[in-house]
């Protein structure tokens, strides 16, 4: 997994420019306003902090369906260059209103930086890490303020500080940042197969994973282009062909790979409903469990099976031919006899093709798993995965009977028991295959043949034909617009969480506390105090990121959320206390330090980094751009609607107000945590967006599809 750490440590280079400019744009202003005498005009001094979250307001709003045009690489290079462009004119600024235009050029940066790195992460991490990869952001721009806060300490203490040269500095480290995205950062696999350019595709993808075979993950970010359809949770025992009496209702199972076909027992309704995924929907969707569980979001509620509900890890995976061959789906689906060489994506699309095809289908014998595999796994060979798709997920196809036929995709998961020497117990969220038209045919010798193959050029150009007023269209599929009120919405609750009322009050806290008194006996300057005291709050906040980068992906976003937000609560709840209760001066200043350095910590965690994760997770590649621009144009202007009606509240209600406010907001954002927002941790994206397809339907629609199936 090195490249895709490299190039996601070097994407995230954009957010630490971000959390550069915003450190010395802090510092600078102290000089700006008597260089440019605007000590008796406030409303200029606040444009030049505010005209960079204008500037971010106006690009992200068509950045999205931009990047989905041209590319996620050529707007992270725009972005660099628009960090270089504002740099040098914040260098030269003869004038208040250059260093303004600067600002705005300055905050376009910004905006493409954040809105897209996220995005670009998501589309190259693997499923297992990409929640820590995704965190690297928040942790870039923390450290780039440290580092800025660093820098310009050190330059207020010259007799004469220079503010140019302080944001001027921006320029060279843009330079780094334009070397990176132009010389190393490949575009995103995503974005090449959604174009059809399938041999560039696989190259980045086989640099990022550091391997040649990427056969199953290219066919399933193919199958991410697919329009949204009805998709059904199923179960079955899967495994080996047994007597042609016994197969007479099993689904043969299609794959990648070429050789023995395998094939999938649908389960009754009363095993599939005992300690399932389908169970859980069934009983939800029967009305069983507590209120709560039917408050939850159905995307909740199913997510939360799949993590619930994982099969235990056999202690000894060789002891017993059972063992050996079901203890994991992945292995028995996954592995292949090495001398087959694995389905090549231009080339062997081609082979496929008979002298009488001029459409450019063709007949693709691909069952799952080779017939000489066995052998592998019973002790012999070496073995290559090429079926997993992330998260113990496996990609499949079933053919299915009709008047015409048809192919659906499966994306498979184990879960505990209803297995045993016969086969895996599995679940199956099943839909309309994006890439496989016709069913498999019957031939005279007997054989099956697989499905008829559709070039994924051919689904990638039906997908970037489908114009602008589709994919707004698409923003109104029930999951798509399930994901974007989930989206969205966690994007306002992070602003209105109260993180800018406390880091406006950081330094008066500090100032209680006695720190400014103590760094003032070291003969610093109330400038020098002030900046010293903002680049330490910073640092502080590090280490916590650093957790919270390894938590990411063990205990989950949405655990990291309801751990948090009420610690967030409580020292909301602490700062309102310190304000109405009367004590020692000294306790004072220690309930309000220890409040603020708690808070800031925990948001960091949790609430900081996981709303912009979960948006980069969230949508389908088609619109995924599209509604990445629409959850960060709300970021913005909850961002410009909190930085504005600070001043007015703190007037209006006063310090014990806003922080009373900011608390019941936390409160709302930790009820829609827990009934609204799902676990996504380790599963590939496509996944993640089916379940929002079976959400949108509602667990009572599930369930009666489920029995009706099972009957």
């Amino acid at each position: 997994m090195r490249g895709a750490v490299l190039v996601a440590i070097a994407a995230a280079i954009g957010n630490m420019l971000q959390g550069w400019d915003n450190a010395t744009i802090a510092g600078a202003v102290l000089y700006i306003k008597r260089d440019f005498h605007l000590e008796s005009q406030p409303a200029v001094e606040g444009l030049l902090v505010a005209t960079s979250l204008v500037g971010a307001t106006l690009i992200t709003t068509f950045s999205g369906p931009v990047s989905d045009s041209v590319g996620r690489r050529p707007m992270l290079i725009a972005s660099s260059l628009l960090y270089f462009l504002a740099g040098l004119l914040m260098l030269w600024s003869p004038g208040v209103h250059v260093l303004l235009l600067a600002r705005l050029v300055d905050g376009f940066a910004i905006g493409l930086a954040v809105t897209l790195v996220p995005v670009y992460i998501s589309e190259t991490a693997p499923p297992e890490i990409r929640g820590l990869l995704n965190t690297l952001p928040q942790f870039t721009g923390s450290g780039g303020m440290f580092l800025a806060y660093c820098m310009v300490f050190s330059m207020t203490l010259a007799p004469q500080p220079d503010w140019r040269l302080m944001l001027g500095v921006l320029s060279l480290l843009s330079l780094l940042y334009l070397l990176l995205t132009v010389c190393y950062l490949p575009e995103s696999p995503c974005w090449l197969v959604s174009k059809g350019r399938m041999k560039e595709a696989r190259a980045v993808l086989q640099m990022l994973r550091g391997r040649d075979d990427v056969a199953g993950e290219m066919a399933l970010l193919v199958e991410g282009l697919g329009t949204a359809g009805d998709t059904a949770i199923e179960e079955y025992i899967v495994g080996p062909p047994g007597p042609a009496d016994e197969n007479a209702n099993a689904t043969v199972l299609y794959g990648p790979e070429r050789g023995m076909s395998w094939v999938a027992q649908p389960l009754p309704l009363p095993l599939g409903a005992q300690g399932s995924m389908l169970g859980s929907a069934i009983g939800l969707g029967s009305r069983q469990g507590s209120m709560l569980d039917h408050l939850k979001d159905p995307v909740v509620a199913l997510l939360g099976s799949v993590h619930d509900l994982r099969p235990p890890v056999a202690a000894d995976a060789t002891s017993t031919r059972g063992s050996m061959l079901f203890s994991n789906l992945g292995s028995m689906l996954s592995f292949h006899d090495n001398k087959q060489a694995p389905l090549d994506w231009d080339e062997e699309i081609a082979g496929c093709q008979s002298d009488d095809d001029a459409s450019g289908t063709g007949d693709l014998r691909a069952p799952l798993l080779d017939a000489r595999g066995l052998s592998s796994m019973t002790g012999g060979g070496d073995t290559a995965t090429t079926m997993g798709i992330g998260g113990g997920w496996q990609l499949a196809w079933k053919c299915t009977d009709g008047p015409e036929g048809g192919v659906k995709r499966m994306y498979l998961h184990e879960e505990a028991g209803g297995g045993g020497e016969d086969g895996v117990h599995a679940a199956a969220l099943v839909s309309q295959s994006a890439l496989y038209l016709h069913a498999a045919k019957q031939q005279g010798d007997g054989d099956v043949h697989g499905p008829a193959f559709v070039h994924p050029a051919a689904v990638s150009e039906e997908a970037a034909g489908s114009g602008g007023g589709a994919r707004w269209r698409e923003l109104l599929e029930p999951g798509v617009r399930h994901a974007l009120v989930c989206g969205v919405t966690m994007q306002v609750l992070q602003q209105f969480s109260g993180i800018n009322g406390v880091l406006y009050y950081t330094p008066q806290i500090l100032d209680q506390a006695g720190v400014s008194v103590l760094l003032a006996s070291l003969g610093l300057s109330a400038d020098s105090t002030s900046i010293l005291i903002s680049g330490l709050t910073t640092l502080l906040m590090l280490p916590t990121i650093g957790v919270a980068m390894r938590l990411m992906d063990a205990s989950g976003r949405r655990s990291l959320l309801l751990w948090t937000i009420p610690v967030l609560i409580a020292s909301l709840a602490a700062l309102v206390a310190a304000s109405v209760v009367p004590m020692a001066a000294t306790a004072h200043a220690a309930v309000t330090t220890g409040s603020v350095m708690v808070y800031l910590c925990c948001f960091v965690m949790g609430f900081g980094p996981i709303p912009n994760i979960l948006c980069a997770e969230i949508f389908p590649t088609r619109v995924r751009g599209l509604c990445i621009a629409i959850c960060s144009l709300a970021f913005w202007l909850g961002d410009i609607a909190v930085t504005y009606s600070l001043p007015v509240m703190l007037r209006w209600v006063g310090l014990t107000g806003v922080f009373g406010f900011y608390a019941v907001v936390c409160c709302l954002a930790l009820a829609f945590v827990a009934l609204r927002v799902p676990e996504t941790k380790g599963l590939p994206l496509e996944v993640i967006i089916e379940f929002f397809n079976v959400g949108a339907r509602g667990l009572p629609a599930m369930a009666a599809d489920a029995e009706q199936d099972h009957r």
